[in-house]
């Protein structure tokens, strides 16, 4: 394979994260009126059947392409634990309880500045320095999240549940970094619905209760569970892994700008200047922090490991093609002199008159180096 093939693969390989995450949180900003139509139902027991049907839905699309569920390793474990509490449970709640202390614009606000925590903390978690263009492009998301949002006030602890609430955002996808790599998207997905589902069962049942759903909100809960939980996660998931937390971050700046088309079709709110110069501001700092200014570390890491293989393969193969060369020869070269000696002393000890063995040995040509093309993805 030739390197404009692999570079054109590579590029491929992007286009589709982008695109994955893209949609994966289109979907979910689009999603909020489907929300809205459980807020008479209890929270935790509501979340507990939403992901029990999310999970459930992941494996039979698991099953069904005839592979089967990784199991997590103990540290997976951990961090699965982690993204569950933090960045779905977590997270639900404080949006839940920071509106009441805030406005739902603040908190919007200050939501929005997870692209940049991930753009920042990413890399470092990972033992590199912060892209630059992702950063940028996270700068640019935010102002245009905030430009949307149009702020607000907050009082007590609203600041500090906006605040957490980011940060939950922040951890869906920093505690999945590692686990994507090690078992994939759609597997991470799977485990994490099941574990939010069994967490929000026992704590349900305790806070909040159970009841059944009404007609409404059993179409609800299944939207939520089978388009918003089922496939987002598994896109948004499949996005990290190909994209790295960092650059797939700025595609969370698109949540509220699905938010305000889906408001603008269902006719809740019109649309402004100001919500498309938010819309426009997003859409620059996606583009910006996707940018592909080179290699994505893992790629890098990869290409690097590559390269070095093939280096070494070929200076190996290199180094015995010479040392079989000379030693072929040397020893072509000491059968000719032994030979012309050989016919000296064979004729009557008279000096040969015949042209004798040729005054330069033999050589044979050095196999030229292979040029090995390092495999990039």
């Amino acid at each position: 394979m030739d390197h404009s093939s692999v570079k054109v693969a590579g590029m491929n390989r992007v286009r589709v994260g982008v695109a994955s995450g893209a949609l994966g949180s289109l979907i979910v900003g689009a999603s909020v009126p489907v929300t809205g139509m459980l807020q008479g139902y209890p929270l935790l027991s509501g979340q507990a059947l939403r992901y029990g049907l999310g999970g459930v839905v992941l494996l039979g699309w698991v099953l069904a392409r005839g592979g089967r569920l990784p199991v997590p390793r103990g540290r997976d474990w951990v961090a699965l634990s982690a993204l569950v509490g933090l960045g779905m449970l977590g997270f639900n709640a404080c949006v839940l309880y920071a509106q009441r202390y805030a406005e739902p614009g603040f908190v919007a606000a200050v939501l929005g500045a997870s692209p940049l925590v991930l753009a920042l903390v990413a890399p470092l978690v990972a033992g590199r320095r912060p892209a630059l263009g992702a950063v940028v492009g996270a700068v640019f998301v935010v102002g245009g999240v905030v430009v949307l949002s149009g702020g607000g006030s907050w009082r007590g602890p609203g600041l500090v549940l906006a605040v957490l609430t980011m940060l939950g955002e922040a951890s869906f996808t920093l505690f999945a970094v590692g686990v994507v790599r090690r078992m994939g998207g759609v597997a991470v997905a799977t485990w994490c619905c099941f574990l939010a589902a069994g967490a929000g069962g026992v704590l349900g049942t305790f806070v909040g209760g159970w009841q059944v759903p009404t007609v409404r909100e059993g179409v609800a809960l299944v939207v939520l569970a089978v388009v918003v939980t089922a496939v987002a996660f598994g896109l948004w998931y499949f996005a990290v892994g190909r994209l790295g937390a960092d650059r797939a971050g700025v595609l969370i700046g698109l949540m509220p700008v699905a938010g305000l088309g889906a408001a603008v079709v269902l006719g809740a709110q019109g649309l402004t200047v100001v919500g498309v110069v938010g819309a426009v501001a997003v859409a620059a700092g996606c583009v910006i922090g996707l940018r592909r200014s080179g290699a994505s570390p893992a790629g890098a890491e990869r290409a690097g490991a590559g390269r070095a293989g093939a280096g070494r393969a070929g200076a190996e193969r290199a180094g015995a093609g010479r040392a079989g060369a000379e030693q072929a020869a040397a020893e072509r070269a000491g059968a000719g002199q032994t030979g012309a000696a050989g016919a000296g002393v064979g004729s009557a000890g008279q000096p040969s008159t015949g042209a004798g063995p040729t005054d330069e040995p033999p050589t044979a040509s050095l196999p030229e180096g292979t040029d090995i093309p390092a495999v990039r993805r």
